[in-house]
């Protein structure tokens, strides 16, 4: 038995010893020999757009970066990891309609298509898009509560999302 847990302890040390994929205490993972990131401006191409979405987005994304990880970002070519996208969709919905076709709960969308390229380890990024809503009570104005649901809801989800592709493998 000692044998047999000693030949898979063996396994295990010589399986993990070659790679080459580095863990931080935060979950993400950084390939050996990465130091640099470069999120670009995320531009808003929807039909209908906030104002400051583009840009509250683009800030979120390099601070969760630049918070969780050790890559330095820069604005030019080249760098290790780049993130490069644009927000896609941006609409209001019903969500749930009462026994009298009367709106109940209208919802907030937002659509945004990212490229993730790795120009380091296995050189394996993509392209996707993300999609998050938030719901709220129909009585209320979409101009009174968009910004709540985008900072509170949305744009945290999104970002996660986002990071969590790129760098958590799972």
């Amino acid at each position: 038995m000692k044998l047999l847990k000693g030949i898979a302890a063996l396994g295990l040390l010589l399986a993990f010893g070659g790679c080459s994929v580095k863990y931080s205490a935060t979950g993400a993972s950084i390939d050996q020999g990465a130091k640099t990131v470069n999120v670009r401006f995320i531009e808003n191409r929807a039909p209908i757009n906030n104002p400051t979405l583009s840009q509250n987005l683009t800030e979120r994304l390099r601070n969760k970066v630049q918070s969780q990880t050790k890559l330095v970002q820069i604005n030019e070519d080249g760098a290790d990891y780049e993130f490069k996208g644009n927000i896609t969709g941006y609409s209001f919905s019903n969500a749930a309609v009462t026994n009298v076709d009367k709106a109940a709960t209208s919802r907030l969308t937002v659509t945004i298509n990212i490229t993730f390229v790795k120009r380091i380890g296995d050189k394996k990024g993509y392209t996707q898009a993300f999609t998050r809503s938030a719901d709220f009570n129909a009585s209320q104005l979409p101009s009174a509560v968009e910004n709540g649901l985008l900072e509170n809801n949305i744009l945290p989800q999104i970002v996660d999302d986002i990071f969590n592709k790129a760098f958590a493998n799972w």
